[in-house]
């Protein structure tokens, strides 16, 4: 047999291997390319933004300067932006946990017609936009037109309305609302990789209800949890709508924050810089806590 025998597979092969990668490349480059186009330039524009300066009077100015950035590192009124932004996605994260764990263990024990109908209750919100869902809170709570309000203040039980609007405990309760299906999910997602048979051979051997959720069923269940957390936590910080609809302009978070600056006072270079610093600090606290997540429960994930 000839060399050229020989190497006639080893060509075919790899004139086999050329078409199916640039087959590969022909199918992924208009989705890649549509990314680039709707995610990565502007994002690359944004950032450069920040870099830019402005005036009242004068405009936006290309050129390089660190100008807002100094800004928002030294001035105390962007830290207490955001701080209330992460003080506030931490409470809503920590509240969905607490309602949605329980309430995924729930409905993962309801048997099949039951557990298809109260999934699409928790599925439900999200069929509705996050404006509409907001503004009923503020139906409910808003000062003395608030229909829970007047009908409180009606029956005696409260002499004047319940703050909910323009405060940080509205803001939550409404963000709870808002992400608490996400969290289920997550959690529920989790619970199916449980085998209830482990629970009744806990039961078997005397262990109390409480002993089999604390010893057996949490552990479990722990990076479902955790992964809802990271997803409700970075939903949270970055939301617009119920921020704003509940917080007003009297009480700004990061993105509301970035809004005005862009909007309102026009100052489009200082408004890229808080949405980049936001996007930024958002990226490094949700790939550190993946990492931390995965490497310690790293035999879930296999």
């Amino acid at each position: 047999m000839s060399a050229a025998d020989d190497t006639a597979p080893a060509n075919a092969a790899s004139t086999a291997d050329t078409r199916d990668a640039r087959a590969a490349w022909a199918l992924t480059a208009p989705a890649l390319m549509l990314f680039i186009g709707v995610l990565v330039i502007p994002l690359a524009m944004t950032v450069m933004l920040s870099f830019h300066d402005w005036g009242q009077y004068k405009g936006i100015e290309p050129v390089f300067i660190l100008k807002n950035w100094h800004e928002v590192a030294t001035d105390p009124y962007f830290a207490e932006m955001f701080w209330r932004t992460f003080r506030i996605a931490l409470l809503t994260t920590l509240i969905t946990a607490v309602l949605g764990a329980p309430e995924a263990y729930i409905l993962n024990r309801m048997s099949g017609r039951w557990k298809s109908f109260f999934l699409l209750v928790i599925l439900g919100p999200l069929l509705i936009s996050v404006v509409a869902r907001t503004l009923g809170w503020a139906l409910l709570f808003g000062g003395n037109n608030g229909l829970v309000n007047k009908l409180l203040m009606s029956l005696g039980l409260i002499g004047k309305p319940l703050p909910f609007m323009f405060t940080e405990t509205g803001m939550v309760v409404a963000l709870a609302h808002v992400m608490m299906p996400f969290m289920v999910l997550s959690v529920w997602a989790a619970l199916q990789r449980v085998d209830p048979q482990i629970e009744n051979a806990a039961l078997s051997l005397g262990a109390s209800p409480p002993t089999i959720i604390r010893r057996i069923v949490l552990p479990q269940i722990m990076p479902g949890v955790l992964s809802g957390a990271i997803i409700v936590f970075s939903l949270s910080a970055s939301a617009f709508a119920t921020p704003a609809i509940i917080g007003g302009r009297r009480l700004k978070v990061a993105a509301t924050l970035a809004y005005d600056e862009f909007l309102n006072t026009l100052n489009w270079p200082l408004g890229a810089a808080v949405a980049v610093l936001l996007l930024v600090a958002l990226v490094m606290i949700v790939v550190g806590s993946n990492a931390l997540i995965e490497r310690r429960y790293a035999e879930v994930f296999r």
